[in-house]
C-alpha cells in the first residue's frame, strides 16, 4: 500500500477530485493548507497599502491505496492538477505497512 500526498491549488480540486472517483478511489482526506514554495507568495494592496502574502491557500489530499492503483492516481492528479504555471503543486508518496479499520479491526487491503 502506498499513501499519495498532494499538495494542488484550490481551483483545481473539483477536477482532481471528480477524475479520482472515476477510477474507483473510494476515500480521502482532503485539508485547506497555506503555505509556499518557490513562488515565495505575491503582494496585494488593501486600502492603498502593499502587503505581502507569503503563505498562500492550497489543497492537500490525503490517499492510502493499493500498488496498483497509485499510477493511474498520480497520472489523473498530474492531468488535472497542472496548469503549467509555478505553483501547481506537489505530490509525496510515501510506504504504509498496515491498516486497521477502527470498527471491525479489519487489516490490510481490506481496510481501505
Amino acid at each position: 500500500m502506498t499513501k499519495v500526498e498532494a499538495i494542488i491549488q484550490p481551483n483545481r480540486f473539483e477536477q482532481v477530485k471528480e477524475a479520482l472517483i472515476g477510477l474507483g478511489v473510494e476515500g480521502m482526506t482532503v485539508s485547506e493548507v497555506r503555505g509556499h514554495g518557490r513562488q515565495k507568495g505575491h503582494t496585494e494592496t488593501y486600502r492603498g497599502r502593499e502587503y505581502g502574502i507569503d503563505l498562500l491557500p492550497k489543497v492537500k489530499l490525503e490517499l492510502v491505496l493499493e500498488d496498483k492503483l497509485v499510477d493511474p492516481v498520480i497520472d489523473a492528479i498530474i492531468k488535472n492538477a497542472a496548469t503549467g504555471k509555478i505553483g501547481d503543486g506537489k505530490i509525496f508518496l510515501s510506504k504504509v505497512d498496515e491498516v486497521i479499520r477502527i470498527r471491525n479491526q479489519e487489516r490490510g487491503v481490506a481496510a481501505l
